[in-house]
């Protein structure tokens, strides 16, 4: 609620004269689980703890966007804005979040862990609304979008492409292909080309499909992965199999061939990975409790 109450205050104090640009990185829903009892208790009905706590971590989030939009509304520059809500991966289903149907959780490159929800919304922007975008957008696109939304010349040397006809009138995206990740310590790549993607090495910890629990806290029975048959490359359409349970590597050789040259391609300009160790100094416990860089 602090994140929020300070863009309040920054968009209440605004001299709309000028344009105000708000960048607002809510740090909930996210570990450490923790929330006031209030929220918590919306969601007594669910027995698992985590999951409980996580969805009363999703409600107060709720509460402080609502205060943010009602701050924006009441000072009247929602009249002429573009408000971008977006998430920045799966969530971790190891921690009471929940992908399903998708596969996997945060941490891997399935699409349970890459695939992000966001929307947009303006009153004066978007000349087409009210519809379902299924357009390539990646998380890097946002800079230049928002550049050229500003009118502000990109200097060039940058990843991402601007998506600004895309998100405000359907047009079709400038993105044919991206990388989820090339790690080449853990070797975990994989990379999206078209409606295929291709994954190499493994795609992390949680291969599976983890549906939410049930009120009584157990499980639904579902097939579980066996990490030890994952091949070293493995290939799915993920436009027709989102779900990612339809490996095709051995079954379309063609484009298997075809995504292994550009993941070759893409590993060329690869920069190596740099994984530190936590910080002993930074533990959150001399700090209050408090995360800081060095830990997180």
């Amino acid at each position: 609620m602090l994140l929020a109450d300070r863009a309040e205050e920054i968009i209440r104090s605004h001299d709309q004269s000028t344009p105000l640009f708000l960048y607002l990185p809510f740090q909930s829903v996210h570990a450490p689980l923790e929330v006031p009892k209030r929220f918590e208790n919306m969601y007594s009905h669910i027995q698992t703890k985590d999951r409980r706590i996580y969805c009363g971590m999703v409600s107060a989030l709720d509460e402080a966007f609502a205060n943010v939009t009602q701050a924006l509304e009441d000072t009247g520059i929602d009249k002429n804005m573009l408000l971008i809500f977006t998430t920045d991966n799966g969530g971790p289903t190891y921690k009471g979040a929940n992908n399903w149907p998708l596969r996997g959780a945060k941490t891997t490159t399935w699409q349970g862990g890459t695939r992000a929800s966001a929307f947009v919304y303006s009153k004066n922007l978007l000349s087409k609304t009210g519809y379902t975008n299924n357009e390539m957008i990646h998380a890097v696109d946002w800079f230049p979008t928002i550049l050229e939304l500003a009118d502000i010349k990109e200097e060039g040397g940058i990843d991402g492409v601007s998506q600004l006809q895309t998100i405000t009138g359907g047009a079709a995206s400038r993105r044919t292909e991206f990388v989820y990740n090339i790690d080449e310590v853990n070797n975990i790549s994989a990379i999206r080309y078209g409606d295929f993607k291709l994954i190499k090495g493994g795609a992390g910890d949680y291969n599976g499909w983890y549906p939410p629990p049930k009120l009584d806290g157990s499980t639904p029975d579902l097939p579980i992965a066996d990490d030890t048959k994952i091949p070293e490359y493995m290939l799915f359409n993920v436009k027709e199999d989102p779900t990612e349970h339809n490996d095709l590597s051995e079954k379309d050789p063609e484009n298997l061939q075809r995504l292994k040259q550009r993941l070759e391609y893409w590993m060329k300009s690869l920069v190596p990975a740099q994984n530190p160790p936590s910080d002993p100094k930074s533990n959150p416990k001399n700090f209050g409790g408090n995360w800081s860089p060095g830990w997180c």
